[in-house]
């Protein structure tokens, strides 16, 4: 059996560094935004022969004043190019003249306004509040009977800590790679996001609920040694749920299209990070609140 819990100030200091540097790189470097959030056109198209070098689209581009050019190579000869939203007719004579440089078949076009862009980031916003609210109040109403010697809503806030946890690392490692390597934040990031709040909170749960059974088995037992053997008694369940969505994951990521690569990595991220706070920061809160309380009394 592991001791998880007696060593539980390693596992807290890990988690704290992580999450301190993470805060640090949203600080300095805040998120690269894509056009879902601020508004713009996203422009996939398929060269027919080899793919142009990104300077040789860039000067087709600056002759329309496309500012901001991102451009993604996809498959060989592909590209996703994102950039200033543009009209109708400025994205057919953009076409031309990009085909004349490089025969190009368009295999999609979108523009979206900023007006629709600050909509998505305001709604993708309340969605998150949302969710962390509802979150807290489940736990709380389903560990109401559990009550001692650690009250019912610190279960709750303790799922929250460890889903903060599990939100702001990813974070903040898209905000260094949007620093360093130009990575954007888009609508499928938010999808991946709320995926592992919910992956996260399911995990951290089943701990919990082991726990509350551990409590009503063993009320006589200490209360560190009743959680220390709840967390054994799912760690093994917890690591191969993970790992087998780690290695779809990990396929997905490799294998799978580049519009869906960023979100696959953030989901990479969370189902590892949450895996990590279900076992190694939620359970060991509730124990440090709980001796915190006995100190008090």
């Amino acid at each position: 059996m592991i001791a998880i819990i007696p060593n539980k100030k390693i596992y807290f200091t890990i988690s704290i560094t992580l999450f301190v540097l993470s805060i640090a790189c949203i600080s300095m470097w805040g998120l690269k935004f894509g056009i879902d959030f601020t508004g713009g056109s996203m422009w996939e198209v398929e060269f027919t022969n080899a793919r142009p070098s990104n300077d040789k689209i860039v000067e087709v581009m600056k002759v329309y004043k496309a500012e901001d050019v991102f451009i993604q190579p996809t498959g060989d000869k592909g590209a996703i190019i994102k950039f200033r939203d543009i009209n109708e007719n400025t994205h057919q004579a953009l076409k031309l003249d990009l085909n004349a440089v490089a025969p190009l078949t368009e295999k999609k076009f979108e523009s979206i306004g900023p007006t629709i862009g600050k909509e998505l980031q305001t709604k993708s916003i309340k969605a998150l509040m949302l969710v962390l609210v509802l979150i807290v109040a489940y736990i709380a109403f389903a560990f109401r009977k559990v009550s001692k010697p650690v009250a019912s809503w610190k279960y709750g806030v303790a799922a929250i800590i460890a889903l903060l946890h599990d939100i702001v690392i990813p974070v903040g490692v898209f905000s260094a790679l949007g620093h360093f390597k130009g990575i954007e934040i888009d609508s499928f990031f938010i999808t991946a996001i709320l995926t592992v709040l919910g992956f996260s909170v399911h995990d951290t749960i089943v701990v919990f609920d082991r726990i509350r059974e551990n409590l009503k088995k063993n009320p006589s037992l200490d209360f560190s040694v009743n959680i220390n053997n709840s967390v054994n008694e799912t760690m093994a369940r917890s690591i191969n749920t993970s790992l087998t969505v780690f290695l779809v994951l990990v396929a997905v990521y490799f294998l799978g299209g580049e519009s869906t690569r960023n979100m696959t990595l953030a989901l990479i991220l969370g189902v590892f990070f949450g895996t990590y706070s279900s076992i190694f920061i939620a359970s060991p809160l509730i124990d440090l609140w709980a001796k915190s309380a006995r100190k008090g009394r």
